[in-house]
């Protein structure tokens, strides 16, 4: 049998894709687990630390990538790395929707999620000011334009992500249309040569 830690995240992670993070309780997630809900709470403090967790450790590694691309860059081009955490971007927003969209039906819960987020120092600011701190070294490192903006760059290109999983989201079972139909590879070369078209 799994540990109680990775059972209790399986059990999250496959409650809040299905229902959405608003509808889940910590009391389904440990009946899903196969154990008590103080059990639960010996390895998680609270429902939204947990729900970091599904984020950091079931969901496409985004977090990791850009950490990493910011604390090691390894000599790859910056369109190269730029093109991987596209991919990685869109991979991940896709994976988020259904567990975060909930929340926004619910304006009080919505708060306290957001204030929980802050404590934790987690939420959707995390990826962008990652990517802020990436472009921010390739401007120190004459990589990119020394009048680039890289915290515009980085929403303008996490925005182009987020809305691609948005329309893949929308299309559901259906193929995508228009722009979005667009091969994921194709996508992130593309975004990421624009951006450095701009800033490069």
């Amino acid at each position: 049998m799994k540990p109680t830690r990775v059972r209790i995240l399986d059990a999250a992670h496959q409650l809040m894709r299905t229902v959405g993070l608003a509808r889940t309780t910590t009391k389904e997630i440990a009946r899903t687990a196969g154990c008590s809900e103080a059990a639960l709470y010996k390895h998680f403090a609270s429902k939204e630390e947990l729900f970091v967790h599904v984020l950091q450790e079931r969901l496409p590694r985004l977090g990791v990538l850009l950490a990493d691309s910011v604390a090691e860059p390894d000599g790859r081009g910056v369109a190269e790395t730029l093109a991987e955490i596209a991919r990685e971007a869109v991979a991940f927003y896709e994976s988020s929707f259904p567990i975060a969209a909930s929340l926004f039906s619910d304006p009080a819960l919505l708060r306290r999620h957001g204030e929980e987020m802050t404590r934790l120092n987690a939420g959707p600011h995390v990826p962008l000011d990652a990517l802020t701190a990436y472009l921010a070294g390739r401007r120190a490192a004459g990589r990119i334009r020394a009048d680039a903006d890289p915290a515009a760059a980085a929403a303008l290109f996490l925005g182009a992500c987020f809305q691609r999983a948005f329309l893949h989201a929308f299309a559901g079972d259906r193929p995508p249309a228009g722009s979005a139909a667009q091969p994921l590879d194709e996508f992130a070369a593309a975004l990421a040569r624009t951006l450095l078209d701009g800033v490069g």
